[in-house]
C-alpha cells in the first residue's frame, strides 16, 4: 500500500503537486511556462525539502500520464525518473480521467482501486 507520496501533475493545465508525507498532505499550484523547466524541478525539491520529507525507497512517486502537454509529461517523467535513481522511490503513473477532482480522498480512492499503474512507457500527449 503507498502510503507517502509526491503526486506530479504537470500536464499544462492545472499544473500541480501533492505531497502526502507523515500523515499530512500538502498541495502547490504552478503558474510556469513549459519553457521554465528548471524551475519545476526546483520548486519540487524546495517544496519538499521545505516540508522536511525524506525520500527513500518506501516512498512513491504517482506521475499524471495525460493527456496533456507532451512537455510537461515528459518533464514530470524524467523527474520522477530522477528520483527514482537517486533514491529509490518507487514511481507509478494514473490518467487524468481517473481522478476527477483533485484532493487527498480522491487520491486515496485511486490508489485504493488499484488504477495506478507502474509503467510509465506509455503517456497519452495531446498535439
Amino acid at each position: 500500500m503507498i502510503k507517502d507520496f509526491l503526486l506530479i501533475n504537470f500536464t499544462g493545465k492545472n499544473d500541480l503537486i501533492a505531497l502526502r508525507a507523515n500523515n499530512n498532505f500538502f498541495i502547490k499550484k504552478f503558474q510556469i511556462n513549459l519553457r521554465k523547466n528548471e524551475k519545476f524541478v526546483n520548486n519540487i525539491f524546495d517544496f519538499i525539502s521545505k516540508k522536511g520529507v525524506n525520500i527513500d525507497k518506501k516512498f512513491s512517486i504517482l506521475v499524471n500520464l495525460g493527456p496533456g502537454s507532451f512537455s510537461g509529461i515528459r518533464i514530470s517523467i524524467a523527474v520522477a525518473k530522477g528520483i527514482k535513481i537517486a533514491k529509490g522511490a518507487k514511481i507509478y503513473g494514473y490518467k487524468d480521467s481517473e481522478l476527477s477532482e483533485f484532493n487527498l480522498k480522491n487520491i486515496e480512492l485511486l490508489i485504493k482501486k488499484n488504477l495506478i499503474q507502474n509503467n510509465l512507457i506509455n503517456p497519452v500527449y495531446i498535439s
